[in-house]
């Protein structure tokens, strides 16, 4: 993605999975490890348990590359998304899903908090009670659903989702580049410190939720199956 921003011969960029899956979601021994090294004592002795946003490698890098990328960014689901893969959607322009593709959010069932500005930008893709009851139940969201709350665009036929995903792709970049641009950066100018400010609450709370032992035992049962 940050040679894909710095090039000027592409101005859209698809993401897709490889195989039958999306994305499996985040590294939870990387969340784990963030958490874990979070905590930094102050001045005064005491443990301040409210991290930056920045901690970690690939989970961070890649969040800041989804929120500051400054072209269009076109999702083509090809199957199931989980956690990160769907929390990365509400960062996309443009979302398209295969009929076969479901999603879920297992924050609640793993006892930790949402990420990636999702607990902002879910509500504000989806509407508040789709996002609640997405983040509250951790149940899986069928393509129609995903479509019928606005977090995708439509759902096609799983042969024809790349082929749907690039010809989509292919209009959008038949625009001048500069003016997809400057478009992208005015959406993302009015959202930006929104999303910053609940990525910075999301990763306190998961910090702290991450530490307690009956989260940690959720986490490692995750980790276990």
């Amino acid at each position: 993605m940050a040679e894909a921003a710095a090039r000027d011969d592409l101005s859209v960029v698809v993401l897709t999975g490889e195989g039958r899956s999306f994305c499996a979601g985040t590294d939870l021994l990387e969340m784990a490890a963030i958490a874990t090294s979070m905590s930094t004592p102050a001045a005064d002795g005491s443990t301040e348990p409210y991290p930056p946003s920045t901690a970690g490698k690939g989970f961070s890098r890649f969040i800041e590359q989804l929120m500051t990328f400054p072209k269009p960014l076109i999702a083509a689901v090809n199957g199931a998304g989980v956690g990160l893969g769907l929390t990365m959607l509400a960062h996309c322009d443009l979302v398209l899903v295969a009929d076969t593709a479901r999603l879920k959010a297992p924050f609640a069932e793993m006892g930790v908090a949402p990420e990636a500005g999702s607990s902002y930008l879910l509500p504000v893709r989806m509407g508040m009670q789709a996002a609640a009851l997405a983040l509250y139940t951790s149940r899986w969201i069928s393509a129609e659903e995903a479509v019928a709350s606005g977090l995708a665009l439509r759902s096609v036929p799983a042969g024809e989702l790349l082929p749907e995903a690039h010809a989509l792709a292919h209009e959008v970049a038949s625009m001048p580049l500069a003016s997809l641009v400057a478009t992208k950066r005015l959406l993302l100018d009015a959202r930006a410190d929104a999303v910053q400010a609940a990525r910075d609450r999301e990763d306190a709370a998961f910090a702290v939720l991450l530490k307690d032992q009956g989260a940690a035992a959720q986490v490692l049962g995750q980790l276990d199956r």
